[in-house]
């Protein structure tokens, strides 16, 4: 039930683009963890990894809370009666 709620409150476009956008960012991260293997320490890689992930999550979020700002709606032009 809660699922339906945001998919009716924000939409399912920015919720898209966000999921989109942490997708690419965690292939992106988990690349980097593969290719830092043998260079670095274990610590260091988690924490590259934990920074891809971080900006991954802001920008999923920036994503969907500027998207789901509420638009009023326009008023109808004023008409003139005489």
């Amino acid at each position: 039930m809660p699922i339906a709620i945001i998919f009716d409150l924000a939409g399912t476009g920015p919720l898209a683009a966000g999921l989109i956008f942490f997708a690419v960012f965690a292939g992106v991260a988990y690349i980097a963890f593969r290719l830092l293997r043998k260079t670095v320490k274990m610590a260091f890689r988690m924490a590259v990894v934990a920074a891809i992930l971080l900006v991954a999550v802001a920008g999923s979020l920036a994503f969907w809370w500027f998207n789901t700002g509420t638009s009023q709606k326009t008023r109808p032009a004023a008409t003139r009666v005489r």
